[in-house]
């Protein structure tokens, strides 16, 4: 398996404390049947700030520790990038980074609202020949009350990632019902750990695959793994038609 969302890099932002979690958090990869780990440290969300240099550093220093302990995990470089004034002219000036080299870059907004401007940025991105992902639009106020505003933003172009905590209702039942109505919609097309650690965030992309095949099938799980490795790959992803369907459920919880 391939993990597209992680805060494995020791001692960059809220994610492993030190380089002795970092390989704790490793080998429990390993265990889950993962071999290759994108990391993607926050970047410039207000409180980290982890350039595209500094990344590219810490992730060959840790390769090489884990090559020396023989633990067979692949580490690419990427960021998760709070949406910023200067994102677009960053990525120019290569301070900010996609995924792995790749034409995907890893986008996160306020927990509370989409960030402004964002259907402009998709464009310019596009300009680029890059292709934002969404991280867990499922734990976005805005998008939870408003699905169709993400809706919006897939149609013009952008994917989504939905987290495999949010899948096993780590995070309350309405977001584990949220979280797979957008799967059946065609709003979703990654599933990632965003592990911070190994207690109450750890990887847990396995388990997450095996609630998703029991829900809707083989064909989901198929898909996005299939898409992280295309990812990894820097190859196109075909994506089917989005449309919200607004399950009965919803209405029950919005009122």
């Amino acid at each position: 398996m391939i993990e597209i969302h992680s805060h494995i890099l020791p001692d960059l932002d809220d994610g492993a404390s030190d380089l002795d979690q970092a390989v704790h958090m490793a080998r429990e990869a390993v265990e889950q049947g993962i071999h290759t780990v994108i990391a993607t440290p926050h970047h410039e969300n207000g409180r980290f700030t982890n350039d595209a240099s500094s990344v590219e550093l810490q992730v060959k220093a840790f390769q090489e520790e884990l090559n020396r302990r023989n633990i067979p995990l692949h580490i690419h470089a990427g960021q998760e990038i709070r949406v910023y004034r200067d994102l677009i002219e960053d990525l120019e000036a290569q301070r900010s980074t996609t995924l792995g080299g790749s034409r995907y870059i890893l986008l996160e907004f306020p927990s509370d609202q989409i960030s402004k401007g964002m259907n402009e940025i998709v464009y310019e991105l596009q300009l680029m020949k890059l292709v934002p992902i969404i991280a867990h639009p499922e734990r976005n106020r805005e998008i939870v009350d408003n699905p169709t505003k993400l809706l919006e933003l897939v149609q013009l172009g952008a994917l989504t990632q939905v987290t495999a905590h949010s899948l096993l209702g780590h995070f309350g039942k309405s977001i584990q019902s949220f979280t797979l109505d957008l799967c059946r919609s065609n709003l979703a097309h990654f599933v990632s750990s965003d592990a911070h650690n190994t207690t109450n965030r750890g990887f847990a992309l396995s388990e997450a695959y095996d609630a998703l095949r029991n829900e809707l099938g083989d064909p989901y799980v198929s898909t996005f793994q299939n898409n992280a490795n295309r990812v990894i790959h820097n190859l196109s992803i075909e994506t089917q038609s989005p449309v919200w369907m607004k399950p009965k459920w919803f209405q029950f919880w919005k009122s």
